[in-house]
């Protein structure tokens, strides 16, 4: 399998994570990436659309902003809380020119999975017709099952896709994560399924280390762990995904390394394992 080229290079500002998003889009342009995902905490005390029109001023693509979700919780008040942040999120998203959210879906820890799921679905579904007025799609991203207890009641590609054939709007799809799937028997043909839904939005790479010194903060860069990211990729790719390889790494480590050379090593990196 050929490397992708790094026109299909994006980094999600939480990567670089010491950097605000000025530098960060600047020092990535330089690099050679072509796309950026901007999280929510970057955008902190900012004006959106001006910041969105200096990261395209870099010739940068905006892929996505992250994160939306967290819809579950035992109240209806905190519910309702959650949708309206999520609405804000909408917004945020159309004044930054990104035309996807991700969606960490979130969970409570004693309630049923089933439960939360469930308020998952109707959450998402509340959400579709500021989604359509604004132009903006979700994408459903499954965690790994060690944070079914708090973060995210939809752990598999299965019941992602379950959830997109549900809501059957062409505003909701998956992102595929390779640190929180990779571990999946089914991953291939739900991927396949995904394509066939015309649903795979957004594909993140990094890699799993062992040992895990830290299940949230402790990813690896690609290459450092034992993720087949090659084969995954032509999995994605064979279900008709032809957009950006998404660099997501979060990590202490790398926060703590001269952001430069973390920089030069990402793409490095990219074009030797992914």
């Amino acid at each position: 399998m050929s490397t992708p080229a790094l026109e299909r290079l994006c980094v999600h500002t939480i990567t670089t994570r010491p950097w605000p998003i000025e530098t960060a889009a600047s020092k990535y342009a330089a690099a050679g990436v072509k796309g950026i995902t901007v999280w929510r905490d970057a955008l902190a005390g900012r004006d959106i659309a001006r910041t969105g029109a200096r990261v395209r001023d870099e010739g940068l693509s905006i892929v996505s902003l992250c994160r939306g979700g967290f819809f579950p919780a035992r109240a209806q008040a905190e519910r309702t809380r959650a949708l309206d942040d999520n609405r804000l999120a909408i917004d945020e998203a159309r004044a930054l020119g990104a035309p996807l959210i991700v969606l960490v879906c979130g969970a409570v820890p004693g309630q049923p999975l089933s439960e939360s799921r469930r308020q998952i679905l109707d959450g998402i579904a509340a959400l579709l017709p500021h989604c359509e007025a604004a132009g903006v799609k979700l994408a459903i991203e499954p965690l790994h099952p060690m944070y079914a207890d708090s973060r995210s009641a939809v752990n598999t590609l299965a019941q992602a896709n379950d959830m997109v054939e549900t809501l059957r709007s062409p505003h909701v799809g998956v992102a595929v994560d390779v640190y929180h799937l990779w571990w999946d028997p089914a991953l291939e043909n739900e991927i396949a399924r995904s394509g066939r839904l015309r649903a795979l939005f957004a594909y993140h790479v990094c890699d799993w280390r062992t040992p895990t010194l830290d299940l949230l903060n402790d990813r690896g860069l690609m290459g450092e762990g034992c993720i087949p990211l090659r084969q995954i990729r032509g999995w994605v790719e064979a279900a008709g995904f032809d957009g950006f390889n998404e660099v997501e790494v979060f990590s202490t480590r790398w926060w703590a390394a001269d952001q430069d050379q973390y920089l030069q090593q990402i793409v490095q990196s990219y074009g030797e394992h992914v």
